[in-house]
């Protein structure tokens, strides 16, 4: 009997030791929270170019909330548009030995030299919203997809147009902007896939060759699918821009069926001179965005369509892939150049379900 209790004695002590351990694992498991597998606090900076208008504040705030939701000590320094503030944000960065940096950067050449060094200082760097330059030591950037957000944007209005003319003005960000030459080229193809029934890849084709003649000769047309654009302004992306760059082209052209745009902002601009001329009737129709206000006009009927351009789920993929790199130990090296969210045409039909994502 003795010899049978003590067998049971030590089959009791292993149990309780093992479930010891299993409680014991638990509790550092949630002890690990916000720490990398040195259990060190995990310290991210983001450095962003600017936050005067809604979506660059929508996209701190996001950074902030996921990063928040991980149990990471987030830094934010605004560059206010400045590239040398910029580089000295960064260089701060890179002097308190942050674990990762986020960056939307004011130029793309221009940010990358301090990326490098951050790099070489073995710090990841993931580029959100804006591209930087080809030499620049990422570890991968993180946008919208303005093709094909351009393109879907494009195909709605097609379906909706069917037959009928097009009679459109554009307005359009900054003169060389890759995003905005994106966007626009992309709103081409989709109309004229969607009019003429051409395959995608020569929709681009044609998008590319009206892009161009309205570049160089300040007005394109595309007869099959009874499409033109008979001007473009710029609007450096604002309201105010949008306004002043759409007045003359409406005087000029009372007939117009369409306002397109590579953002929301301009086209608010371009519904106060719509407004302020007496015309009414004109469809407006942005490449991209996701402004709230843009949202809730598309529920009015007083906006067509609008391509998801969500600063939260930029931020979103972005702290997802620094989670894969910081926490579960993936290679940085192994993402490629370009990391895209999901593309979405934003009309009264789906408005509802993207409403929460817009900014």
């Amino acid at each position: 009997m003795k010899k049978g209790f003590s067998i049971l004695s030590i089959v009791l002590l292993l149990l309780m030791l093992l479930l010891a351990g299993c409680s014991s694992s638990a509790g550092t498991s949630g002890d690990q929270q916000g720490k990398d597998k040195g259990g060190k606090k995990i310290e991210v900076g983001f450095s962003i170019k600017t936050q005067d208008s809604p979506y660059f504040v929508a996209l701190v705030e996001a950074v902030q909330k996921y990063c928040e939701e991980q149990g990471w000590d987030v830094t934010v320094l605004d560059a206010n548009g400045d590239t040398t503030k910029e580089t000295e944000n960064m260089e701060t960065f890179i002097a308190q030995g942050k674990d990762l940096i986020f960056i939307d950067a004011i130029e793309p050449d221009a940010a990358t030299p301090v990326i490098n060094k951050a790099a070489e200082a073995g710090i990841p760097v993931i580029a959100l919203d804006s591209g930087v330059g080809d030499d620049a030591n990422t570890v991968t950037t993180v946008y919208s997809d303005n093709k094909q957000n351009g393109r879907l944007v494009g195909l709605a209005y097609a379906e909706k147009m069917k037959d009928k003319e097009i009679k459109a003005i554009i307005l359009s960000g900054a003169k060389g902007n890759i995003a905005g030459e994106e966007r626009r080229t992309g709103l081409f193809a989709g109309i004229i896939e969607g009019k003429t029934g051409v395959s995608e890849e020569k929709a681009w084709e044609l998008a590319r060759q009206l892009d161009s003649d309205l570049i160089s000769k300040g007005k394109a047309v595309n007869e099959e699918a009874q499409f033109s654009v008979v001007g473009q302004g710029w609007g450096n992306w604002t309201e105010e821009g949008g306004l002043e760059a759409s007045e003359d082209l409406i005087t000029a052209n009372p007939d117009l069926t369409t306002v397109l745009g590579e953002n929301d902002q301009m086209l608010f601009g371009a519904m106060t001179a719509l407004k302020n001329a007496g015309i009414e009737g004109v469809d407006i129709v942005a490449a991209a965005d996701g402004a709230k206000k843009a949202y809730d006009l598309i529920k009015e009927g007083k906006y067509f369509a609008t391509g998801e351009n969500s600063p939260v789920k930029v931020a979103e993929k972005g702290v997802q892939i620094a989670k894969e790199i910081l926490v579960d130990g993936k290679d940085p090296s192994s993402y490629d150049k370009i990391t895209l969210t999901e593309p979405a045409a934003i009309t009264a039909e789906n408005v509802d379900e993207h409403y929460d994502f817009g900014f």
